[in-house]
C-alpha cells in the first residue's frame, strides 16, 4: 500500500473512532476499568470516625498522637489488544469485512485507553505469534497500532488461541485489561489457558461473526473455501435439509462458546459486520 493511502486510511480511522471515544465510550470506558487496587499516598491525623484498621503504629508512636494511612486507586492501567489476524478475517458479506471491523474495534479501544491515560499494548497473532507492540501511553502510539492494523500481513493463515494466550499470560507481567479479539472460528483447545489468563488479567472476549456464518442463503450451487486451509467444497445451498444442518451445527458452536466463556467468567460481547458496533460495546461496558 502506497504512503498516502495508508495515512488517508488511518486518518479516517481516527476521525471516526477518535470521536465516538470522546464523545459515546469515553464514560462508559472509565467506569467500567477502573483502577484494580488501591496504593498508599499519605498519612494524616486521626479524626473521629476514620476506621481504627487504618491507623499506622509506627508513626503513631513516633509523635504519640494517632494517624492513619491514606489509600488512592491506582488509575494507571495497561491495555493489551489480542488480536486474531488469520485468514477467516478475510471474509465478510455484508458492508465490511472481519478484519476491517476488527481494526475499527481497535481504535476505538486504543483511543478510548489514550484519552483515560491508559498504556496500549498489541499482540497480533495467527497459528503463532506473529508481532508484539508493548504498551505506551499517547497518541502517536496509538496511531502506529492503527497503521499496523491496516497493513500487517501475517506469516500464518491459521489460528490458535491458546498459543496467544500463554504468551499474553508470559509476556505481560502486570495486571492489565486484556480485549481477545478474535471470530474464535477454530478448535477449543484454548479453555485451560484462557482460565489462567482470566485469573491474571481482566479479560474480555469480543467476538466477530458475519451474517452468513449463520445462516446460508438459498441461492443455488456455491463453492465455499476454508481460507485458512484453502480448502474447498461445493454446496447445494437450495438444499433445505443441508441449510438446517448448517444452521444447527453454528447453533451448537454458538452455545459451547457461550459455554467456555462462561466457565471462565469472561465478559463477552458478539459484534456482526453488518451491524454498529456501538451497541454492543456500549452494553459490554456498562454491564461490567
Amino acid at each position: 500500500m502506497e504512503t498516502s493511502e495508508l495515512l488517508k486510511k488511518v486518518r479516517k480511522i481516527e476521525i471516526k473512532t477518535r470521536g465516538l471515544s470522546s464523545h459515546i465510550f469515553s464514560g462508559e470506558y472509565h467506569s467500567a476499568f477502573k483502577g484494580r487496587g488501591m496504593a498508599f499516598s499519605e498519612v494524616r491525623e486521626y479524626t473521629p470516625g476514620d476506621d481504627i484498621r487504618s491507623i499506622d503504629w509506627n508513626v503513631t508512636a513516633r509523635f504519640s498522637t494517632p494517624f492513619v494511612k491514606v489509600f488512592e486507586e491506582e488509575r494507571e492501567l495497561s491495555v493489551v489488544l489480542v488480536v486474531d489476524v488469520s485468514a477467516s478475517g478475510a471474509f465478510g458479506t455484508n458492508h465490511q469485512l472481519k478484519q476491517e471491523l476488527i481494526t475499527e474495534l481497535c481504535a476505538v479501544v486504543a483511543f478510548s485507553a489514550a484519552q483515560n491515560n491508559d498504556k496500549i499494548g498489541v499482540i497480533f497473532f495467527s497459528d503463532k505469534i506473529e508481532k508484539f507492540i508493548p504498551p505506551k501511553k499517547g497518541k502517536t502510539h496509538v496511531l502506529r497500532i492503527i497503521r499496523e492494523l491496516i497493513e500487517f500481513k501475517p506469516e500464518n493463515k491459521q489460528t490458535n488461541i491458546e498459543v496467544a494466550l500463554k504468551y499474553l499470560t508470559n509476556i505481560i507481567k502486570k495486571r492489565s485489561i486484556v480485549f481477545l479479539i478474535s471470530d474464535f472460528l477454530t478448535e477449543p483447545n484454548y479453555k485451560d489457558a484462557l482460565k489462567i489468563a482470566n485469573k491474571k488479567h481482566d479479560l474480555v472476549a469480543l467476538r466477530i461473526a458475519d451474517k452468513n456464518e449463520t445462516e446460508l442463503p438459498d441461492v443455488g450451487l456455491i463453492k465455499l473455501k476454508d481460507n485458512e486451509t484453502g480448502k474447498i467444497i461445493w454446496v447445494d445451498s437450495s438444499d433445505k435439509s443441508f441449510r438446517k444442518k448448517f444452521e444447527v451445527n453454528h447453533l451448537k458452536f454458538e452455545d459451547d462458546l457461550k459455554d467456555t466463556f462462561n466457565r471462565s467468567g469472561i465478559d463477552a460481547a458478539k459484534i456482526m459486520t453488518h451491524e454498529s458496533y456501538i451497541k454492543p460495546l456500549m452494553n459490554l461496558f456498562k454491564n461490567r
